[in-house]
């Protein structure tokens, strides 16, 4: 329990403060219009604990997105081996055992439903953990820094370069950062060509120049549109293009863990004592350290805003404060707004993960997800597709029997070549026939399709006249795999003269 100082003791509830104005409200003030151009924000480096998580996160993604589409999946000949593809030429996608064809697309619809749910748990939970940590536009946004501090230095030194007047080492500073933005964009274009193309192939045929047209320009498209986000847009892509801002508040509660200012520990503020006296006064020795490190450029201590991405760098900062004041750490915290209440009035904090809110996205997240995988466990993996000749309905041959003609496709979603056999109900002493298959008639006929692949047969079916019900007969084809023993049904008409 954080032992208060006298003047914190005889608090009971959080004092009034002054609003002070952010950055953005500052420059809208000062301007004589009603537009005024965005202050650059030149954030400093810092060193912590929540600096290491996202820099651990940060290669950890990166790694996801140009490492894991070298990866190889046996899945027979003739079938793509990379592990995860989206192979749009063949409309299918595969995910290492799981073939997805374009029937099936309501996996993908649920892949995004539990994406979705999955977002909306973890923020409940642990507030913006998503903006903070893993959004790509973090992610490019926080390697676009390292890489400006790297070349220009860090905030002041890169602040007196911007307001110097030209010179060739500026000129050198700017032209070297800038190429290397453009190099980490390009090579971030790769990420998201090799996941829709195999990795390896497409590698070689960008740098022969056999690639098509759509491949570079959809490399300079990603390209030009990582360069801008990252480098020129920053934290404004957060601020005006993301729609999560707008509405993640609603997925919170007093309960989620969010980054807040303890003010009632920290106010009033005033620069730190020489003689490292905090009585009568709060912790916070108004360093600004919080805000120098935020890449957003708010000040955590003026409450919640929509512009906190939830970084936690603010933490790191005040906490390297409050250890050369020898103060406890925790004037800026990863904590619940309840949890600061509490503490406040003097009370025992408590972390409450398990709350309606929370049972409720995790039991809505398991049900979608048990439904995905109940449903591939127990899909067929053989799908069949009949079309009726509709010019002519039927024909009449020679000896007096009626023939109709239809369109029969299989699709064998197995890793292996197989074969069936198809027959007929509901039409005595039908007989079938196939071009290229069967030519004779038989009432069972053997059909041939290679693995993972769709199979289309020109199958005509043979009737007496007697054997009809009138116009329309009802029919049944059935498709019997000869190595497993599936069958699939599927319900047609043959057409016929009538009686």
């Amino acid at each position: 329990m954080l032992k208060k100082t006298p003047m914190s003791e005889n608090k009971t509830t959080p004092p009034p403060t002054k609003h002070r104005l952010t950055a953005v409200e500052k420059s809208l003030a000062d301007a004589d219009g009603l537009y005024a151009g965005r202050p650059q924000i030149y954030p400093r480096d810092i060193q912590g604990t929540f600096r290491t998580l996202k820099w651990t996160a940060l290669w950890i993604l990166l790694g996801i997105y140009h490492i894991v589409p070298w990866f190889r999946w046996d899945r027979g000949e003739g079938v793509p081996d990379q592990m995860i593809l989206m192979d749009l030429s063949a409309r299918r996608g595969y995910f290492f055992d799981i073939v997805i064809w374009p029937q099936e697309i309501y996996y993908v619809t649920g892949a995004l439903i539990v994406a979705a749910i999955g977002l909306f748990f973890a923020t409940s939970l642990f507030g913006r953990v998503w903006c903070g940590f893993t959004c790509p536009q973090t992610v490019w946004t926080d390697l676009y820094f390292w890489v400006e501090r790297k070349i220009e230095g860090d905030s002041n030194k890169r602040k007196r370069l911007d307001r110097a007047p030209l010179s060739l080492e500026k000129i050198f500073k700017k032209g070297l950062k800038h190429t290397v933005w453009i190099l980490i964009a390009f090579l971030m274009s790769f990420a998201w060509v090799w996941f829709f193309n195999d990795a390896p192939t497409i590698t070689r045929e960008i740098f022969e120049g056999t690639a098509g047209g759509w491949v570079y320009s959809f490399i300079f498209g990603l390209t030009f549109v990582t360069y801008l986000l990252a480098g020129w847009a920053k934290e404004q892509v957060c601020f005006y293009m993301c729609p999560w801002p707008r509405f993640q508040g609603a997925m919170f509660d007093e309960d989620s863990l969010v980054v807040t200012y303890e003010d009632w520990r920290g106010e009033p503020r005033a620069p730190a004592p020489k003689d490292r006296n905090f009585e009568d006064r709060g912790h916070c020795v108004n360093c600004r350290m919080c805000v120098q490190v935020c890449p957003t450029g708010i000040d955590i201590r003026d409450g919640q805003q929509m512009q906190c991405i939830g970084c936690a760098l603010c933490i790191d900062a005040c906490n390297g404060m409050m250890d050369k004041m020898g103060l406890p750490r925790g004037l800026i915290t990863y904590d619940s707004i309840a949890n600061g209440l509490a503490r406040s009035k003097g009370q025992e904090a408590k972390k409450r993960l398990v709350r309606p809110r929370t049972v409720g996205y995790a039991v809505v997240l398991t049900l979608v997800i048990a439904i995905m995988v109940g449903s591939l466990v127990t899909r067929s993996r053989i799908d069949v597709s009949v079309l009726r000749d509709r010019a002519p309905l039927f024909v009449t041959l020679s000896d007096g029997a009626i023939r109709n003609g239809y369109t029969f496709k299989i699709l064998n979603m197995e890793d292996h070549a197989a074969s069936y056999s198809l027959t007929t109900k509901g039409i005595k002493g039908a007989l079938l026939t196939a071009i290229g298959v069967e030519k004779d008639g038989k009432p069972t006929i053997d059909l041939d399709v290679k693995a993972d692949s769709i199979g289309s047969f020109r199958v005509f079916v043979k009737a007496d006249k007697p054997a009809l019900s009138g116009k329309s007969t009802p029919m049944e084809f059935v498709l019997i795999d000869k190595t497993s023993g599936i069958e699939v049904d599927h319900e047609t008409v043959f057409a016929g003269p009538g009686r």
